[in-house]
């Protein structure tokens, strides 16, 4: 392209660039075919005063790329990802407007073993873990929760409420128990359900409420729901659903967090009530401390 000087430039008139703006200051040349072509590879790189003014221009520039017969392909492309890329952020934008405030309940749940399983079933493993999160997912949404986020084979919610999102687990595992899998393989996720006061950001809940739900989600085994002790003393203090009790399992520290958690296990009925150890480690007790 050749070189445009101040002299020459200051010759154009004004329909001979593709934005002016308010203050009189002229960018993007489009007076002839290379001129058009470097308007089009940078017009994303210019600051509009604002979206009418940026309409304006990319109105001018392509006519101004039909003019000389250029067809912008690459130019349409980058604009049809730049609006989708808008689209999802004004929509994750609405969704966390949607989010509950203050004092809320988060359930969290992990897939066990889903490496096992991703070799066992190779290219059919991505159908499962749809079909499990589609599971889920819906288990979340009939008891009134919110999805924060689903990656891989996590998948992360908030309840308004802490009983709605103990019949959301439960829904969830007796679901995957009576759903038959492909090659006759076992689905089980674990279950981790905590309730603490947090804050929404731009991107989502920030706090100690969400690393605490995290942190016991991972101490748990496929099949089995936990709570916090924040989580159970809501649930105590209410009306269980039908056949639903709690298990204290004991003290325990959990990664990260400085303090002990107190931690129960949901008991319900067609649900897995035995399992391994807890994935961390557990708090001695005053008699085996003594003993040691």
């Amino acid at each position: 392209m050749p070189p445009l000087g101040a002299t020459a430039r200051a010759r154009l008139p004004d329909t001979a660039f593709a934005y002016v703006d308010s203050r009189g200051q002229r960018r993007l040349p489009i007076h002839d075919a290379s001129h058009v072509r470097n308007a089009l590879a940078r017009f994303e790189q210019v600051a509009f005063e604002d979206d009418a003014a940026r309409e304006r221009a990319r109105q001018r520039l392509l006519r101004a790329a039909k003019r000389y017969g250029i067809v912008p392909l690459g130019f349409f492309d980058g604009q049809l990802r730049k609006e989708r890329q808008q689209t999802e952020i004004k929509a994750r934008a609405r969704d966390i407007a949607s989010l509950p405030r203050g004092t809320v309940t988060f359930l969290l749940t992990d897939m066990e073993d889903s490496t096992g399983l991703l070799r066992r079933l190779g290219d059919g493993y991505a159908a499962l873990l749809r079909d499990t999160r589609a599971l889920i997912r819906a288990s979340v949404r009939d008891a009134g929760g919110h999805e924060v986020d689903a990656r891989a084979d996590e998948f992360f919610a908030v309840f308004a409420e802490a009983a709605p999102a103990l019949g959301a687990a439960v829904a969830i595992q007796r679901s995957l128990r009576k759903r038959e899998w492909p090659e006759g393989v076992e689905v089980c996720v674990r279950i981790g359900i905590h309730t603490g006061r947090t804050t929404v950001s731009e991107t989502g809940y920030v706090g100690i409420a969400v690393h605490t739900a995290a942190r016991l989600c991972s101490a748990g085994h496929g099949g089995q729901i936990l709570l916090s002790s924040a989580a159970h003393a809501l649930l105590a203090a209410g009306q269980p659903a039908d056949g639903v009790t709690f298990r204290s399992l004991g003290e325990y520290t959990l990664a990260g967090l400085t303090d002990p958690e107190a931690l129960f296990q949901v008991h319900a009925a067609d649900l897995r009530v035995r399992f391994p150890k807890l994935r961390t480690s557990a708090v001695p007790t005053p008699r085996e401390s003594r003993r040691r």
